[in-house]
């Protein structure tokens, strides 16, 4: 059953706490428990509610404002990501951390949009890093329909441990049979995401198919270069070619303003 740590008034209501209020989603109540205590030596939350599914933390949500979510993925009946995605319409969304023990979620975890992803079991300094990052982003809030979709993240894996790559920082994404590797200027990350599927999601923030095997961010686009009819643009200091049946889609993009060069 849902609970939280704050009382409530004689009218029933929960007093305003200073902090954020966290909402922690565990079908295992040794895990509940450990991270309550955990949560609870960090100064930065005021108030935590539990729930032990996804069913009791909807009930939770309609109930209470709260600002983020630490959410288990494996639960009975309605699990996290199906959490997650109800949450995502939310006209106020809190931030979603997600919380498992399996490392193979994470790129499940991708269109969701999540800030964090911890792998259990949880340690008090991941723990904090995790609420940081919540304290440092902005509010979510429903975007209106004529404004860029919201920065979404990519979770990679870097010696064992998960961390997200914003899209904003991907340069370009290089395609590997069923895996791609996104370029960014520290590196590339090698991650199991069709490129079909980034190319569909990410065409309104300016990505554009140049090649086949290449999709690139066109406000990284340095230079476009044309010799002998042949078409190459340059990100990074980097020469990318572009393939002669996507070459009128880079043209059109250019042209529309989409990013800092011209043809």
């Amino acid at each position: 059953m849902p609970s939280a740590m704050a009382g409530e008034d004689a009218h029933g209501r929960t007093p305003a706490v200073p902090g954020l209020t966290v909402l922690v989603v565990d079908d295992e109540a040794p895990a509940l428990s450990e991270m309550q205590y955990l949560l609870e030596q960090d100064e930065r939350v005021g108030r935590i509610l539990t729930a032990s599914s996804g069913t009791d933390a909807l009930g939770v949500l309609e109930r209470e404002r709260v600002d983020l979510v630490l959410s288990d993925i494996s639960m009975p009946g309605l699990d996290g990501m199906a959490l997650a995605r109800v949450v995502s319409r939310f006209a106020e969304r809190p931030r979603i951390v997600f919380v498992t023990a399996h490392e193979e979620h994470a790129v499940d975890a991708f269109a969701l949009d999540a800030d964090d992803y911890v792998v259990k079991p949880v340690r008090a300094a991941r723990l904090r890093e995790a609420v940081r990052r919540v304290v440092q982003a902005q509010p979510r809030e429903a975007a209106p329909a004529d404004q860029e979709p919201p920065e979404e993240t990519v979770p990679v894996e870097l010696a064992g441990v998960t961390r997200l790559v914003k899209r904003s920082d991907i340069r370009w994404v290089e395609a590997h049979g069923d895996y791609v590797r996104l370029h960014t200027a520290t590196g590339g990350h090698l991650v199991r995401i069709p490129m079909a599927t980034l190319e569909e999601r990410w065409a309104s923030v300016g990505f554009v198919r140049i090649h086949r095997s290449t999709l690139v961010s066109a406000r990284h686009i340095q230079e476009v270069r044309t010799d002998h009819g042949r078409c190459t643009v340059v990100v990074e200091g980097i020469p990318l070619q572009v393939s002669r049946r996507h070459t009128r889609d880079l043209r059109e993009l250019l042209a529309r303003g989409d990013a800092g060069v011209s043809l």
